[in-house]
């Protein structure tokens, strides 16, 4: 495993964030909180991207992001494009960073602790995709449960992997 192929998954899964937010009729609904449902589409926008420029931004980068994660969760009626400027900029400090990032370092300890335990980082960036994947999908729901609208966005797209090219039929 390479950065470069983490940094492609968590770059996948934070557009396919951004197509959700996008699929949404109006930004009212981004941010309508059903029974039952513990989050917002917007708050786990705002969560997802605030979670990649905090642990690959600022720690692996140094880039100097200040997290808030308490505002990630109490925000609201955030217009849709603030959520999407956000996760764009999550895009670009994840591809930025971890294409950089000395493959050397994917062997060694992530540099803060994580829930009170040291950990390897490649470890932990593969537990940064699928913590981001489980919440790509819950805003997948949450736009469907909220508009109606039972049409995908084209979510986990083999197509956009970094390898995937295609089969001479």
């Amino acid at each position: 495993m390479t950065s470069s192929i983490v940094a492609a998954l968590l770059s996948r899964e934070l557009r396919t964030l951004q197509r959700e937010l996008e699929a949404y009729p109006s930004d009212a609904l981004v941010w309508t909180a059903p029974a039952g449902l513990p989050n917002t589409a917007g708050t786990l926008a705002l969560h997802a991207a605030g979670n990649l420029q905090h642990f690959v931004g600022a720690v692996l980068g140094q880039t100097g992001y200040v997290r808030n994660r308490d505002a990630e969760f109490s925000r609201r009626d955030v217009p849709r494009a603030e959520l999407l400027r956000e996760l764009g900029t999550a895009i670009e400090v994840v591809e930025r960073v971890l294409v950089a990032l000395p493959e050397s370092a994917l062997e060694g300890w992530y540099p803060l602790p994580v829930a009170n335990r040291r950990v390897r980082t490649d470890e932990f960036l593969v537990h940064l995709a699928a913590h981001l994947a489980y919440h790509v999908g819950q805003a997948d729901y949450h736009r469907r449960a909220v508009t109606g609208d039972k049409r995908g966005v084209n979510a986990v797209a083999p197509a956009e992997l970094p390898s995937a090219t295609p089969v001479d039929a």
